[in-house]
C-alpha cells in the first residue's frame, strides 16, 4: 500500500537537497529556491510538472513502477534510497546487480559533467542506459530501443543499420568482440540468465553470430582507437576510456580525440551540429 505522506516528504526532502550542478544544470543568477525546482525535477524524471507536484503534495495517484524508477534516477538516488522510495510507493524494489538499470549517483554526476564529450553508460549486455548530448549526436539515440534490441551487440548481428555509425574496417573485429563478450557474460551468469537467452536468440537469427559462437572465443578486445562514420562530419577516430561500476556491472564509456587532430576538429563541429538539431 502506498504511503502518500511518506512518499511526498521523501521526494520533497531529496529535491531540496539536490543542487543544479549536481545534475548538470546551470544555477543561473536569479535562483532563490533551495535545491531544485519542481519543474526541473519533473524534466529530469520525464514527467509533467503537475504530476510530480501532486506526488510531493501527497494528492497524486499511485505511481507505477516505471514512474518510480524514473524518479529514482532523476533524483540521483542511491540503491538504498531507490528501494526505499519503491516501498513508499507500494511496490517491491527491483533487482540489484547485473540486471539493474539503476545508475549510481556517482556515475551520473560524472556523466552530467561531460557536456563536450561523447559518452554513454551501458550495462554488461551493451544496453545503453544514458548518453550525453554529444554521444547522441555521434551515434544516435540508443536509449530508444526496447526488448532485445536495447543491446548494441544484438542489433549488430540482426540490423544492418546498427553498423552504419562504425568504420567498416573494424566490423570483423567488433563482431568477434561482441560474440566473445557475450560468451563470457553467459558463462559468468549461468543457465537461465539474460545473457544465455540473448545468445540463443542470436544463434537462431544470425548465421554470422552462430559461426563466431561456435569458435568458443573469449578475451577479444576492441581496437584501441574506434572509428565512427557520421553522415555530416565523416570519419572520426576516437579513443575510448572506460569507468566500471562493479556493483551494478555498468560501464561509463568516454570517447575522446587527440587534441589538434582532424577528429578533434570534427568533434567540435559535431557539437555545434548536435546543439542546432536539439534546438
Amino acid at each position: 500500500m502506498i504511503d502518500r505522506p511518506g512518499l511526498a516528504a521523501f521526494l520533497r526532502h531529496r529535491r531540496e537537497q539536490l543542487q543544479p550542478e549536481d545534475v548538470g544544470l546551470a544555477r543561473g543568477p536569479r535562483r532563490r529556491t533551495n535545491g531544485l525546482r519542481r519543474e526541473e525535477v519533473a524534466a529530469l524524471c520525464h514527467m509533467s510538472t503537475d504530476y510530480y507536484s501532486r506526488l510531493e503534495r501527497g494528492t497524486g495517484p499511485q505511481p507505477s513502477e516505471q514512474m518510480i524508477a524514473s524518479i529514482a534516477q532523476g533524483l540521483h538516488l542511491s540503491l538504498d534510497e531507490r528501494d526505499h522510495v519503491f516501498r513508499l510507493a507500494g511496490h517491491h524494489p527491483p533487482a540489484r546487480g547485473a540486471n539493474s538499470d539503476h545508475i549510481s549517483p556517482g556515475m551520473l554526476r560524472i556523466l552530467d559533467r561531460l557536456h563536450d564529450t561523447p559518452a554513454e553508460i551501458v550495462n554488461e549486455l551493451g544496453e545503453t542506459l544514458r548518453q550525453t548530448p554529444l554521444g547522441v549526436a555521434l551515434t544516435g539515440d540508443a536509449s530508444r530501443y526496447t526488448g532485445l534490441e536495447r543491446s548494441l551487440g544484438y542489433r549488430w548481428f540482426t540490423d544492418p543499420a546498427a553498423r552504419l555509425a562504425y568504420g567498416p574496417e573494424d566490423a570483423a573485429l567488433l563482431s568477434r568482440v561482441y560474440a566473445a563478450g557475450l560468451r563470457e557474460i553467459a558463462t559468468l551468469r549461468g543457465p537461465g540468465s539474460r545473457a544465455v537467452r540473448f545468445a540463443e536468440s542470436l544463434r537462431a537469427e544470425s548465421e554470422e553470430f552462430g559461426a563466431l559462437w561456435d569458435t568458443h572465443e573469449v578475451g577479444v578486445h576492441p581496437p584501441e582507437v574506434k572509428r565512427f562514420t557520421h553522415p555530416e562530419v565523416g570519419t572520426l577516430a576516437l579513443n575510448c576510456q572506460t569507468l566500471l561500476d562493479p556493483d551494478q556491472s555498468h560501464r561509463l564509456l568516454v570517447y575522446t580525440a587527440e587534441p589538434g587532430s582532424e577528429s578533434h576538429q570534427k568533434l567540435q563541429l559535431l557539437a555545434v551540429i548536435g546543439a542546432q538539431s536539439l534546438a
